[in-house]
């Protein structure tokens, strides 16, 4: 049933179309999947003071360490040689882009100080970090 006929007698393949049209629902898929993956269990610290982001920039890539000090972006483990060549990669394709980093508040200083280390040392320098302006009640 993939083909019509037309009024000429010709045949219209429609399987390519087919194959564009999924291919295209799971790109949107996936797209949509990555805004929501990040990880619950990190609490982040209150912050009274400083800017709220409404419209982040879409190149921001988001970088979480938990209270473990483990790192992961879209809640894949990542080791520091891993994040290391992640980070150069897009910075080679992309050049300058920005990074946020989601820390619990009982993260040690020394772990997200790895991934800013990280970040300098590829040539990253637009780094920010996330807080709860108003705790929830």
């Amino acid at each position: 049933m993939s083909r019509k006929k037309n009024v000429d007698g010709c045949e219209l393949d429609m399987t390519p179309m087919i194959d564009v049209v999924f291919q295209m629902i799971i790109f949107f898929i996936v797209t949509i999947k990555m805004d929501e993956n990040i990880n619950e269990e990190i609490i982040l610290e209150n912050a009274k003071e400083g800017p709220v982001y409404k419209d982040p920039d879409p190149r921001t890539i988001v970088i979480e360490v938990d209270k473990r000090g483990w790192i992961s972006i879209n809640n894949l483990q990542l080791n520091d040689k891993t994040l290391r060549d992640i980070m150069l990669n897009r910075f080679q394709r992309m050049g300058t882009f920005p990074v946020m980093i989601r820390a619990d508040k009982n993260t040690k200083h020394k772990d997200v100080r790895r991934v800013m280390d990280i970040c300098t040392a590829v040539g990253i320098w637009r780094i920010d970090f996330a807080a709860i302006k108003e705790p929830k009640n």
